[in-house]
């Protein structure tokens, strides 16, 4: 089986196990147009990834080899793919996947996934998608309408007769969350992970555009909307920095007796730095989910300044809908003063679009924290809550 062979060669290698592959390989910004001019490779296409810390990708004999590993745990298994023209006869290394570009059709596991298709304008490649849960693009709703994009099921009960029917060049996965991929193992189609999640900073998620990007022959393009991203990030962060007073923040929401937050090592947990503020776990050395009595949240929280809520809700949301929900609520300082930042999932693009936009996520907090900053700004995800 195909497949099989696939999976053999993706899954755990040991570097000290695989032969040295010689070429280039792109590292930083400073370096691009010399590595460019060694690798006969065009510097605008050039993809070397700069904040990410979970894919890497060397130049050699006309084959772009790509390496993924989690960006939290470099020890844990080693993802190779060597991407090879189409029409090209170039070898494939070994303990290298073959993957023959461009590629035509995907299927995404994950609206993270997906964002980097809608954020390049290719959306007609992503032939199949999970959940349409909170989708709002026109243009993927309209996909589906038409059968161009088929829904292949949920998470640990896949429609293997849709996939395959699909038959699709490639399908992105997230092989470290809990996501029941044993039982797409035997439809022989290639898997790579897409770890963009597991990234620390906002601007390492948003550069898994450029895999994206090199799967499908629009590295360029992907080199210029990162580029775009990065700069307003940068331009934005810096004039925060200069704030005299960081407010506190503290996320999340009881949930079954729980309290669900982020860890003060998390992507988000960065940008409320970035933003100009504190967050109310910055000690905290979790990058993922965390869970929290409300005891402990309370007595870390209670005088926080402001409270960040995303929720789907149907109709009106605000500090009554709160206090409906949990009387205690009322006890923050963030409830009596009205400090609540919300973003509503039933009415913004939150998880298609926010993954690739985080300048504009890192603009609507800045205006929420230091208004005086950006004082012709109107938010796009986030809001404060009336």
């Amino acid at each position: 089986m195909r497949f099989l062979r696939h999976l053999a060669a993706a899954t755990v290698i040991l570097a000290s196990m695989l032969p040295s592959v010689t070429g280039c390989t792109g590292r930083s910004a400073h370096h691009e147009a010399t590595l460019a001019d060694s690798c006969g490779v065009d510097s605008l296409a050039l993809v070397s990834p700069r904040h990410a810390k979970g894919f890497h990708v060397n130049y050699s004999d006309g084959v772009t080899l790509l390496e993924i590993n989690d960006p939290e745990d470099r020890e844990r298994e080693t993802f190779r793919f060597a991407l090879v023209p189409k029409g090209t006869n170039a070898d494939t290394p070994e303990g290298y996947v073959r993957i023959e570009t461009p590629v035509k059709s995907v299927i995404c596991m994950t609206s993270l996934q997906l964002s980097n298709f809608i954020k390049l304008g290719i959306t007609d490649m992503v032939c199949g998608i999970t959940s349409t849960r909170h989708l709002h693009n026109a243009r993927m709703n309209k996909q589906l309408e038409k059968g161009i994009t088929h829904k292949i099921g949920i998470e640990g009960n896949f429609d293997n007769e849709v996939i395959i029917a699909l038959d699709p060049d490639l399908i992105l996965i997230s092989p470290f969350k809990r996501g029941g991929y044993d039982a797409i193992r035997n439809v022989d189609i290639p898997l790579m992970p897409h770890l963009g999640y597991k990234e620390l900073t906002p601007l390492g998620q948003a550069e898994w555009i450029k895999v994206v990007g090199l799967l499908t022959g629009r590295e360029k393009e992907a080199n210029e909307v990162f580029d775009g991203i990065e700069s307003r990030y940068d331009e934005l962060k810096n004039l925060a920095s200069k704030v005299d007073k960081r407010p506190s923040v503290f996320t999340g929401e009881m949930r079954g007796g729980n309290w669900y937050a982020v860890g003060g090592k998390s992507f988000l947990a960065q940008m409320f730095r970035d933003a100009g503020a504190e967050y109310f776990l910055k000690d905290n050395n979790e990058s993922g989910g965390v869970t929290l009595d409300y005891e402990t949240v309370y007595s870390n929280a209670s005088h926080a300044d402001f409270w960040r809520i995303v929720n789907s809700h149907d109709g009106t949301f605000g500090y009554d809908e709160l206090k409906a929900k949990d009387n205690r609520y009322t006890d923050f300082d963030a409830w009596k003063n009205h400090g609540v930042i919300y973003c509503n999932m039933n009415e913004v693009p939150f998880y298609e679009s926010m993954p690739v936009e985080p300048e504009t996520v890192l603009a609507d907090l800045i205006y929420a924290f230091h208004p005086e900053l950006l004082p012709d700004y109107k938010p796009v995800y986030y809001h404060i809550l009336k």
